[in-house]
């Protein structure tokens, strides 16, 4: 068992900057424009691979202007993109609207990652088979992420973002399932149809342990994180800095979660280096060239390092 394998999305992120968010029908002039890698998979695989894991990421891009953005920071963090298959067809595209506050609107056209489906999984069966940490979206077709875990016999982290069915048994699998309060409260519904939403966050996690997931991480922005598992449910801060950019931020969480487990912490310790990571995050623009590298000073709890309070959510 060794390093960490990303089974997910590659996009590149094209990023418009505004004062505010456009009411419906509403037309504003934006402030900026700029294309960036990004894609939930190649987003956590960065963050992971950057803070000094071993990384390789399995997926897809197009056959397009697009392709090389979507890869290149993935290359300059030495991430294995030898199972990421070149596809006919556009690369996936995310179109991201930060707003001055640091809050984000993102629409995400899968693109190539719609092609990659249990045979794109299959013939990477023993590169993810002896990863110590598979790592797992919502980015990607449901019968690719269940034929992922289905092949893992390490650790799965399963961050169900966006929302998608998927069977019982992949989110079963989750050690842990990652998700903010928003997807909680979605999965829920999905899990139990007819049951009323959670009313608290803690009650979220407590009806997904119930339900049978071996252990949760619930993120809350500016509150850091709850983490659940069989040795109890306990709180982890986060530093209170000064939100520029969130659209990256779960991502970065996921990664650098992901390679401490591989490192061999417990979870709640790889979840409270992985809140500084996401508070890291948030300071800069764009999702990869936000994330630190090892050794890079990170924000310490306890300490406000803000002109006001982080509002980003993961």
């Amino acid at each position: 068992m060794a390093g960490v394998v990303v089974v997910g999305s590659i996009n590149a992120d094209q990023v418009t900057t505004v004062l505010r968010h456009p009411l419906p029908g509403e037309t504003l002039i934006g402030t900026s424009i700029t294309v960036l890698p990004g894609g939930k998979g190649a987003n956590q695989a960065v963050a992971a691979a950057q803070l000094g894991a071993r990384v390789s990421m399995v997926g897809a891009i197009g056959q397009d202007a697009y392709a090389h953005p979507a890869t290149a920071i993935l290359e300059s963090a030495n991430v294995d993109l030898s199972a990421v298959e070149a596809v006919a067809g556009p690369t996936g595209l995310a179109v991201i609207t930060v707003a001055a506050d640091g809050e984000n609107t993102i629409i995400v056209i899968p693109g190539a990652n719609a092609a990659v489906d249990a045979d794109v999984v299959g013939r990477s069966a023993d590169l993810i088979g002896a990863a110590a940490v598979l790592v797992l979206q919502g980015e990607i077709p449901a019968a690719a992420s269940a034929a992922a875990a289905r092949l893992a016999r390490g650790r799965v982290v399963l961050n169900l973002a966006p929302v998608i069915e998927l069977d019982p048994a992949t989110i079963a699998a989750a050690d842990p399932l990652i998700v903010n309060e928003h997807e909680a409260a979605l999965l829920l519904a999905q899990l139990t149809p007819g049951s009323p939403p959670p009313a608290s966050d803690a009650e979220a996690v407590a009806r997904l342990r119930d339900w049978g997931v071996t252990s949760v991480v619930l993120t809350r922005g500016a509150l850091g994180a709850i983490v659940s598992d069989g040795d109890g449910t306990d709180d982890v801060a986060s530093p209170v800095v000064t939100a520029v950019d969130s659209s990256g931020a779960g991502d970065a969480f996921v990664g650098a979660i992901s390679a401490r487990l591989a490192a061999g912490d417990t979870l709640r310790d790889a979840a409270r280096l992985a809140v500084r990571v996401g508070a890291f995050a948030v300071q800069s623009r764009g999702t990869q060239p936000s994330y630190p590298h090892a050794g890079d000073a990170l924000p310490e709890v306890g300490t406000d390092q803000s002109t006001e309070t982080n509002e980003a959510h993961p």
